[in-house]
């Protein structure tokens, strides 16, 4: 339902006049906040029953956790998580769920149906734009219930990063439908992994309530008051096993996965489609 005169739903107004960044740096502190452990156990489980996450796939007990955020960026048992074993298959880097997938066409990346954005915008970096385009995309969105760690795609090293600060609009269906170019407009923290075959960029966006996204390599954390962009080369390469994790979501939000062109060739898959961390998703071409 859209608002009478205004073309889009009630609540993307809503969003629209929410101070969005701050909102969401509240609920991160309010996340980190140590509540009396019975009460914090209660609300879990109910948030658990809500939503439907496997509270049996953590390495903690919901009694363990001190804090919200603890239970949202959970660590899982060894074998949660089974990794493909063929060296030249690409893992999914998360749990989530697939919002679109395809080719880099002429520079433009597919939001939606109809809404497209710019590769120019997303990465903002001159020397990548011809070095994607061209190539092959593809977006993961992670609900609530997801388990929110991000890990690689591939076998490979991080030699540089970007952080580059932006708006926090919801990466949820109202976001996505209704948001111009939505994923180069919020922030985004993007880290640049070298593989034997090239290399391939994994973005992690920001969005409404994500307290903040960490990366596991450097001490940079997003949603920061007065932040500036940034394009950080490592002063020793951080070497990254396949599947081994590179950052977190405090809650959850989305990533992009970008390759190369002839780099990759990707599976069919179904938007929407359920997709656990390790799952195949892909492989590189041989050479």
């Amino acid at each position: 339902m859209s608002l009478l005169g205004f073309g889009r739903p009630p609540a993307y107004y809503f969003m629209w006049i929410l101070p969005r960044n701050l909102f969401s740096r509240l609920c991160g502190f309010v996340a980190d906040i140590q509540i009396p452990r019975p009460l914090l156990t209660q609300l879990i489980k109910m948030f658990s029953r809500f939503f439907g996450v496997e509270l049996t796939e953590a390495t903690k007990h919901v009694s363990e956790f001190r804090t919200f955020n603890e239970f949202f960026t959970r660590q899982l048992l060894p074998n949660a998580r089974p990794l493909d074993p063929d060296p030249d298959v690409l893992l999914s880097p998360v749990d989530g769920f697939i919002g679109e997938y395809g080719r880099i066409n002429k520079g433009n990346l597919i939001q939606a149906k109809g809404l497209d954005y710019r590769l120019a915008d997303l990465l903002q970096d001159s020397k990548r734009e011809g070095l994607y385009d061209g190539g092959e995309f593809i977006t993961i969105y992670l609900a609530p219930q997801n388990y929110h760690r991000i890990h690689s795609m591939a076998k490979g090293k991080v030699h540089e990063f970007s952080y580059i600060p932006g708006d926090l609009w919801t990466v949820s269906p109202l976001g996505v439908h209704h948001v111009t170019n939505l994923f180069a407009r919020n922030e985004r923290l993007t880290t640049y992994i070298q593989t034997e075959k090239g290399e391939c960029a994994l973005v992690k966006v920001g969005a409404t309530v994500v307290g903040r996204i960490r990366i596991s390599y450097d001490n940079q954390i997003s949603n920061l008051h007065g932040a500036l962009a940034k394009q950080v080369l490592l002063k020793k390469p951080y070497e990254l096993r396949r599947g081994e994790e590179v950052g977190m979501f405090e809650l959850g939000s989305t990533v992009i996965c970008l390759f190369p062109p002839g780099q990759v060739e990707l599976n069919e898959m179904e938007l929407g489609q359920k997709i656990k961390m390790g799952n195949n998703i892909g492989r590189f071409k041989l050479k």
